[in-house]
């Protein structure tokens, strides 16, 4: 896979501004995609983070096999992580705010008892960009005020918002970090979508995409693209150019692969996970 440059200068910024807004929030939400629960943290920000209360929050669970997912629930428990999953657009204040108010429970009780009057939670949103932070927020609040698109680098600048009667919550841009040690995880991020589509090579996330789900799967891919089940067992090279032909583009791999990572994105594959829990703690 070719090198992808894309650390934009909004990026910097938005982690200098998170780095100072943290002592001014009582918790952090850290939103992963569900479908890639680790190779979705951005590990700067989990530096930034291990002195301050947080939740990972994992999104697009609908999108997600939901085995893995209750896993990984369960995994970042064990190690000491609180942790939710949920769909962004279906019941999430209730769900955010009682773990939060769970993750708390003490910091308020001491309030409380310190006859310190009932005030607003103050709560930062961070994540990598097209993880739906901003789908949440708005479904949080009630209301379309944080910019939605269905790319990566849609919110530029920061914003605190109402949520509920409990909630007020810091929304951020998406963050990236400056260089991926495994490249594995650039595949998953660009399969996904938290990685403009210009900036890298389409074959190589479809290949990628591909090797995926024959091993994890198989049955899913020949439904899709009408495929026999031996042709599965062809060089990955040789399924993607047959399913090119079955989607009746010819030798147009480029638009064929362009196909295999949209269908990919929008669960016409079937729900998936690319993460797979450590085999210690499962």
């Amino acid at each position: 896979m070719a090198i992808i440059q894309w650390f934009p200068g909004h990026m910097a910024k938005a982690m200098r501004q998170v780095k100072e807004n943290l002592k001014l929030v009582d918790i952090v939400l850290e939103l992963v995609d569900a479908r890639l629960p680790e190779s979705s943290r951005n590990p700067q920000l989990a530096e930034l983070l291990k002195d301050k209360p947080s939740i990972v929050v994992l999104t697009k669970k609908d999108l997600a096999d939901p085995k893995q997912t209750q896993k990984w629930i369960e995994y970042y428990e064990k190690m000491g992580q609180p942790a939710v999953a949920i769909n962004s657009v279906q019941g999430s204040l209730k769900v955010i705010d009682t773990k939060i108010k769970n993750v708390l429970a003490e910091k308020l009780a001491n309030k409380k008892a310190r006859g310190i009057r009932s005030q607003r939670i103050k709560v930062m949103c961070i994540g990598i960009p097209n993880v739906g932070k901003s789908t949440l927020l708005n479904h949080l609040v009630k209301k379309n005020v944080a910019q939605v698109g269905n790319r990566p680098g849609v919110t530029k600048a920061q914003q605190w918002l109402k949520a509920g009667k409990d909630l007020q919550l810091l929304d951020t841009p998406g963050i990236l970090w400056p260089k991926f040690e495994d490249p594995l995880v650039g595949k998953k991020l660009a399969l996904t979508g938290a990685i403009k589509d210009t900036l890298y090579a389409k074959d190589d996330v479809a290949l990628y995409e591909i090797e995926e789900f024959i091993e994890t799967a198989p049955q899913q891919l020949c439904e899709r693209y009408k495929l026999a089940p031996e042709v599965l067992e062809l060089p990955t090279v040789d399924v993607l150019l047959e399913i090119t032909k079955k989607l009746g583009f010819k030798d147009d791999y480029e638009r064929a692969s362009e196909r295999l990572i949209f269908d990919c994105r929008k669960g016409k594959l079937g729900r998936y996970t690319l993460d797979r829990v450590p085999q210690e703690v499962k």
